[in-house]
Protein backbone atom coordinates (compact mmCIF):
# COMPACT_ATOMS: atom_id res chain seq x y z
CA UNK A 1 0.00 0.00 0.00
CA UNK A 2 1.51 3.26 -0.98
CA UNK A 3 2.12 5.12 2.49
CA UNK A 4 0.20 8.77 2.03
CA UNK A 5 2.42 11.93 1.18
CA UNK A 6 3.62 13.85 3.79
CA UNK A 7 1.90 17.39 4.68
CA UNK A 8 3.15 20.31 5.76
CA UNK A 9 3.38 20.67 10.01
CA UNK A 10 4.20 23.68 12.50
CA UNK A 11 6.88 21.54 13.58
CA UNK A 12 9.53 24.39 11.90
CA UNK A 13 7.49 27.53 13.75
CA UNK A 14 7.52 25.87 16.88
CA UNK A 15 11.16 25.06 16.98
CA UNK A 16 11.76 28.75 16.27
CA UNK A 17 9.15 29.15 19.49
CA UNK A 18 10.91 27.17 21.47
CA UNK A 19 14.26 29.38 20.88
CA UNK A 20 12.26 32.62 21.82
CA UNK A 21 11.19 33.88 18.57
CA UNK A 22 7.35 35.27 18.88
CA UNK A 23 6.44 36.11 15.29
CA UNK A 24 7.23 33.91 12.32
CA UNK A 25 6.40 34.70 9.02
CA UNK A 26 6.41 31.77 6.18
CA UNK A 27 7.49 33.34 2.75
CA UNK A 28 7.34 31.80 -0.78
CA UNK A 29 7.03 32.76 -4.28
CA UNK A 30 5.33 32.04 -7.67
CA UNK A 31 6.05 32.59 -11.30
CA UNK A 32 9.29 32.01 -11.64
CA UNK A 33 9.04 30.01 -14.76
CA UNK A 34 5.98 31.89 -17.12
CA UNK A 35 6.92 33.72 -20.14
CA UNK A 36 4.77 36.97 -18.98
CA UNK A 37 3.50 38.89 -15.74
CA UNK A 38 5.04 39.41 -12.46
CA UNK A 39 6.41 37.48 -10.52
CA UNK A 40 4.18 37.68 -7.17
CA UNK A 41 5.50 36.96 -3.24
CA UNK A 42 3.40 36.57 0.00
CA UNK A 43 4.48 36.13 3.61
CA UNK A 44 2.06 34.93 6.05
CA UNK A 45 2.10 35.23 10.20
CA UNK A 46 -0.17 32.46 11.09
CA UNK A 47 -1.49 32.69 14.83
CA UNK A 48 -1.01 29.42 16.96
CA UNK A 49 -4.52 28.89 17.18
CA UNK A 50 -7.38 28.08 14.63
CA UNK A 51 -5.28 27.48 11.41
CA UNK A 52 -7.07 26.95 8.30
CA UNK A 53 -7.58 23.10 8.02
CA UNK A 54 -6.21 21.57 4.82
CA UNK A 55 -2.98 23.89 3.92
CA UNK A 56 -0.74 22.33 1.42
CA UNK A 57 1.36 23.13 -0.69
CA UNK A 58 -0.36 25.09 -3.08
CA UNK A 59 0.60 22.93 -6.56
CA UNK A 60 -1.17 19.95 -4.69
CA UNK A 61 -4.08 22.29 -4.21
CA UNK A 62 -7.44 22.55 -6.83
CA UNK A 63 -7.91 26.21 -7.35
CA UNK A 64 -11.49 26.32 -6.13
CA UNK A 65 -9.25 25.10 -2.83
CA UNK A 66 -6.67 27.25 -2.94
CA UNK A 67 -9.08 30.18 -3.40
CA UNK A 68 -11.32 28.99 -0.08
CA UNK A 69 -7.70 28.59 1.67
CA UNK A 70 -6.75 31.99 0.74
CA UNK A 71 -9.95 33.54 1.78
CA UNK A 72 -9.49 31.84 5.38
CA UNK A 73 -5.75 32.52 5.48
CA UNK A 74 -6.75 36.47 5.20
CA UNK A 75 -9.07 36.04 7.41
CA UNK A 76 -6.65 34.76 10.44
CA UNK A 77 -3.68 35.39 9.78
CA UNK A 78 -1.07 38.63 8.94
CA UNK A 79 -0.12 38.65 5.58
CA UNK A 80 0.96 40.89 2.90
CA UNK A 81 1.63 40.40 -1.18
CA UNK A 82 4.14 42.00 -3.42
CA UNK A 83 5.36 41.78 -6.39
CA UNK A 84 8.14 42.69 -8.88
CA UNK A 85 7.25 43.54 -12.26
CA UNK A 86 8.02 42.67 -15.94
CA UNK A 87 10.69 45.90 -16.19
CA UNK A 88 12.28 44.74 -12.91
CA UNK A 89 12.82 41.12 -14.08
CA UNK A 90 13.70 42.62 -16.99
CA UNK A 91 16.36 45.00 -15.34
CA UNK A 92 17.59 41.90 -12.38
CA UNK A 93 16.83 38.60 -13.99
CA UNK A 94 13.66 36.19 -12.23
CA UNK A 95 16.40 35.23 -9.41
CA UNK A 96 16.68 38.56 -8.11
CA UNK A 97 13.42 39.64 -9.13
CA UNK A 98 11.80 36.94 -7.17
CA UNK A 99 14.07 37.89 -3.87
CA UNK A 100 12.93 41.70 -4.36
CA UNK A 101 9.07 40.82 -3.95
CA UNK A 102 10.15 38.38 -1.54
CA UNK A 103 11.48 41.21 0.52
CA UNK A 104 8.58 43.42 -0.09
CA UNK A 105 6.23 41.08 1.40
CA UNK A 106 8.12 40.17 4.70
CA UNK A 107 8.28 44.80 4.81
CA UNK A 108 4.34 44.69 3.98
CA UNK A 109 3.92 42.70 7.08
CA UNK A 110 1.79 44.36 9.80
CA UNK A 111 4.02 42.97 12.31
CA UNK A 112 8.00 43.03 11.92
CA UNK A 113 8.50 38.59 12.18
CA UNK A 114 11.20 37.67 14.98
CA UNK A 115 12.26 34.93 11.70
CA UNK A 116 11.72 34.25 8.16
CA UNK A 117 10.95 30.86 6.81
CA UNK A 118 11.74 31.67 3.40
CA UNK A 119 11.02 28.27 0.64
CA UNK A 120 13.94 27.58 -1.51
CA UNK A 121 17.59 26.94 -1.13
CA UNK A 122 18.93 30.82 -0.78
CA UNK A 123 17.26 33.81 1.02
CA UNK A 124 16.42 36.90 -0.12
CA UNK A 125 19.31 39.83 0.46
CA UNK A 126 18.04 42.58 3.00
CA UNK A 127 15.85 40.96 4.42
CA UNK A 128 15.15 42.65 7.44
CA UNK A 129 15.19 39.77 10.33
CA UNK A 130 16.38 36.49 10.59
CA UNK A 131 15.91 33.91 8.29
CA UNK A 132 16.11 30.04 7.21
CA UNK A 133 15.97 28.82 4.15
CA UNK A 134 13.88 25.27 3.50
CA UNK A 135 13.86 23.43 0.46
CA UNK A 136 10.18 22.03 -0.36
CA UNK A 137 9.35 24.39 2.22
CA UNK A 138 5.64 24.86 0.89
CA UNK A 139 5.54 20.72 1.34
CA UNK A 140 6.92 20.84 4.90
CA UNK A 141 6.07 24.10 6.80
CA UNK A 142 2.47 25.12 7.71
CA UNK A 143 3.68 28.97 6.93
CA UNK A 144 5.30 28.80 3.87
CA UNK A 145 1.89 26.27 2.54
CA UNK A 146 -0.07 29.32 3.56
CA UNK A 147 2.06 32.42 1.78
CA UNK A 148 2.28 29.86 -1.63
CA UNK A 149 -1.50 29.54 -1.08
CA UNK A 150 -1.97 33.28 -1.23
CA UNK A 151 0.39 34.43 -3.88
CA UNK A 152 -0.90 31.57 -6.00
CA UNK A 153 -4.38 32.84 -6.16
CA UNK A 154 -3.46 36.28 -6.17
CA UNK A 155 -1.11 36.09 -9.12
CA UNK A 156 -3.79 33.57 -10.92
CA UNK A 157 -6.29 36.61 -10.15
CA UNK A 158 -3.56 39.25 -12.24
CA UNK A 159 -3.41 37.27 -15.20
CA UNK A 160 -6.71 35.72 -15.55
CA UNK A 161 -7.51 40.23 -15.95
CA UNK A 162 -4.29 40.67 -18.15
CA UNK A 163 -5.96 37.56 -20.33
CA UNK A 164 -8.77 40.31 -21.16
CA UNK A 165 -6.43 43.01 -22.15
CA UNK A 166 -4.39 40.77 -24.11
CA UNK A 167 -6.47 37.76 -25.22
CA UNK A 168 -5.64 34.09 -27.40
CA UNK A 169 -2.58 33.77 -25.29
CA UNK A 170 -4.52 31.80 -22.41
CA UNK A 171 -3.47 33.40 -19.97
CA UNK A 172 -6.98 32.51 -17.47
CA UNK A 173 -5.54 28.83 -17.87
CA UNK A 174 -1.98 28.85 -18.37
CA UNK A 175 -1.19 31.93 -16.14
CA UNK A 176 1.82 33.05 -18.61
CA UNK A 177 3.71 29.43 -18.63
CA UNK A 178 4.49 28.48 -21.71
CA UNK A 179 2.03 25.87 -22.71
CA UNK A 180 1.64 25.25 -26.52
CA UNK A 181 -1.55 27.59 -26.82
CA UNK A 182 1.02 30.65 -25.40
CA UNK A 183 3.63 29.64 -27.73
CA UNK A 184 1.75 29.41 -30.41
CA UNK A 185 -0.14 32.75 -30.46
CA UNK A 186 3.19 34.42 -29.05
CA UNK A 187 4.63 33.54 -32.72
CA UNK A 188 1.66 34.13 -34.32
CA UNK A 189 0.74 37.91 -32.51
CA UNK A 190 3.61 38.98 -31.31
CA UNK A 191 5.28 39.72 -27.76
CA UNK A 192 2.85 42.20 -25.02
CA UNK A 193 4.35 44.49 -23.12
CA UNK A 194 3.53 41.85 -20.28
CA UNK A 195 6.23 39.43 -22.22
CA UNK A 196 9.59 38.96 -20.43
CA UNK A 197 11.30 39.83 -23.46
CA UNK A 198 15.02 39.03 -21.86
CA UNK A 199 14.05 35.29 -21.60
CA UNK A 200 15.40 33.00 -24.05
CA UNK A 201 12.56 30.91 -24.86
CA UNK A 202 10.89 34.00 -26.35
CA UNK A 203 13.22 35.07 -28.49
CA UNK A 204 13.39 31.81 -29.81
CA UNK A 205 10.01 31.37 -30.59
CA UNK A 206 10.09 34.86 -32.10
CA UNK A 207 13.24 34.17 -33.89
CA UNK A 208 13.45 30.47 -34.86
CA UNK A 209 16.40 30.98 -36.85
CA UNK A 210 19.29 30.22 -34.54
CA UNK A 211 21.38 33.09 -36.77
CA UNK A 212 18.59 35.65 -35.64
CA UNK A 213 18.26 34.54 -31.74
CA UNK A 214 19.80 37.41 -29.48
Amino acid sequence: MKEPRPRPTFRHERACMAQGARFICGVDEVGRGPLAGPVTAAAVILPRKGIPRGLDDSKKLSPAKRRQLAEQIKDCADWSIAHASVEEIGQLNIHYASHLAMRRAVAGLRQRPCMALVDGKRLPWGLDCPAEAIVRGDAACLSIAAASIIAKVERDRIMSDLAQQFPGYGWEQNMGYPTETHRRALAEKGATPFHRMGFPAIHKILCPDPSLNL
